[in-house]
């Protein structure tokens, strides 16, 4: 086998880009052929998940709702400010979150850490979801609970395999029943109790504590990794135009930061529920969704139709937010490995990977251990999207040291920029030890604090101690044609990749050091790197 073979074979098994859904590049004018309501609508059905309701709960009977209250929506905020510049970035140049991460701060090879950590985020979540399904299904069913998560698990995988063509449909089709199942029964509990809201506010009412609000906000701000989810469905924004601009950025604001919102809502929703069936079924119980669904269910409909309707939104639910997690997952999985590896194994293959580790983590009885793993796990989490936020919005806006436009190819980037890895790194490892005490009793409970404020103060600090010269390896990529065009969309024009023969279009190709020009796909196999400028 040549050296052109060994680049060519593993090129051409991502051929069909319709099923791996452009897993590691660019996504093309030529396939985003949604609207940007259709690519928002798709997005925020990924948020219909039921751990929101659990968290929310959890957080509310440990610390009381005000508390609680105040814990969400700290997070909220923080989570808000941080999710904005990435949606925007992943929207305005159609490159997924891990693509975003190589050019802003972490370089080619340094951002495979944060894939993983991202992966990771994707299957915990897609455990907790799989999880309160098969909580359902024993309630509803009697079907034991280890079924049940097996259940959860095969029942995605059909789902998935078509990325975003099956999403998009699967996503605006059943939004409206969902809303419908989890707004209707609430707002007449509400109507019909009013008492209950009383109840809600006065639970736990023993004063605010701040170390209470940021253990509740670190639980919550786990949820940051979602942002990567999200950005998942709006990298197939169409290009902004005069024309939809309007639609355009209500789509990318509501769809990418604005997620959040619904989020915090659905957890103070659960602290309302946990606190509306404490008494009748118990501490353990009211944090689990299919109890707390019932319970209100049971106050304004006939007792027979109670179960199965609390099961089909539970279910619903479970199957909008996992189709995403595996979606999402299998993205990141692929990124890491091609990378390293130089061999491109498919998405599939990490779908069930993802899927795998997700289950086994189901059998291990994560539910019970929820608020304790995802308070560690936000300390990660945190520290790399606020590492990234901070290089787009400071380091590329304000201090112009970062390229504005985002760059993610072999050969353009360093392998590593001690920027991002650097701030990356230094808060996560002294927000895990402020969260494990090793810095004293006094100030665990601020973790979130840490993991937060210093990639805020050492990005640009490493930027410009550093003079941003580890963002770029190259500034010409070998093509005449500018990557933007006169609009500052991604250009459309197609080159053609002299490894595997296909078409792509302009923001995926580089010259070859050998001839013609090469789609970043092949550039990241080719394992002799033959075909990488020097």
């Amino acid at each position: 086998m040549t050296v052109d073979d060994e680049v060519r074979a593993p090129s051409l098994e991502a051929s069909n880009e319709t099923l791996e859904d452009y897993t590691l590049r660019f996504a093309p004018r030529t396939y985003r052929r949604w609207t940007p309501a259709v690519v928002g609508a798709s997005a925020l059905g990924g948020i219909a998940y039921m751990a929101d309701f659990s968290i929310g709960a959890g957080i509310g009977l440990t610390h009381g709702t005000g508390n609680a209250l105040l814990a969400i929506g700290f997070a909220a905020v923080v989570i808000f400010v941080t999710g904005f510049p990435l949606a925007y970035y992943a929207a305005r140049y159609n490159i997924d979150l891990d693509l975003i991460t190589r050019g802003s701060g972490f370089g080619y090879y340094g951002s495979v850490i944060t894939s993983v950590i991202f992966a990771s985020f994707t299957f915990i979540f897609f455990a907790l979801e799989g999880s309160i399904m098969a909580q359902g299904l024993r309630y509803a069913l009697g079907l034991p609970l280890w079924l049940g998560y097996l259940t959860s698990t095969l029942l995605i995988i059909p789902l998935v395999i078509y990325g975003m063509k099956v999403l998009a449909k699967l996503q605006s089709w059943t939004n409206p029943l969902w809303l419908l199942l989890m707004v209707a029964p609430l707002v007449f509990l509400v109507v019909k109790e009013p008492d209950s809201v009383r109840r809600w506010l006065e639970y736990g009412d023993n004063g605010i504590s701040t170390a209470a609000v940021m253990l509740g906000a670190g639980v919550c701000l786990s949820l940051m990794g979602q942002i990567g989810e999200q950005i998942d469905y709006l990298r197939f924004m169409p290009p902004r135009t005069d024309e939809n601009k309007r639609a355009w950025w209500t789509a990318t604001i509501l769809a990418g930061p604005g997620w959040v919102v619904f989020g915090a809502l659905k957890q103070a929703i659960g602290v309302f529920m946990a606190v509306y069936v404490l008494d009748a079924v118990g501490a353990v119980a009211a944090v689990e969704p299919i109890e707390q669904f019932t319970g209100v269910f049971k106050q304004f409909m006939p007792a027979w139709l109670v179960v199965p309707l609390a099961l089909v939104l539970v279910v619903l639910s479970q199957v909008k937010i996992n189709v995403t997690n595996a979606y999402s997952g299998s993205l990141a999985w692929t990124n890491s490995f091609t990378r390293v590896t130089k061999r491109y194994p498919g998405r599939l293959v990490f779908v069930l990977v993802n899927l795998a580790i997700a289950l086994v983590l189901m059998e291990a009885d994560m539910f019970s251990f929820l608020n304790n793993l995802l308070s560690f796990y936000s300390n990660c989490a945190m520290a790399w999207v606020v590492t990234v936020a901070t290089d787009i919005a400071i380091n590329k806006y304000v201090l112009k040291l970062s390229p504005k436009q985002p760059e993610f190819r072999r050969g353009m980037l360093h392998a590593v920029n001690p920027v991002g890895v650097g701030s990356f790194l230094a808060s996560s490892i002294l927000s895990i030890s402020v969260y494990f005490g090793l810095f004293g009793a006094a100030i665990q409970p601020y973790s979130p604090l840490v993991a937060v404020g210093i990639p805020i103060v050492l990005t640009p600090l490493l930027a410009v101690l550093t003079k941003g010269r580890f963002y770029l390896r190259r500034t010409d990529d070998g093509i005449a044609e500018p990557v933007l065009d006169e609009t500052g969309n991604p250009s459309g024009t197609l080159y053609d990749c002299v490894v595997c023969g296909e078409s792509y279009e302009r923001p995926d190709m580089t010259a070859s050091a050998v001839e013609g020009t090469i789609c970043s796909l092949c550039l990241s196999t080719d394992r002799a790197g033959l075909h990488v400028l020097r």
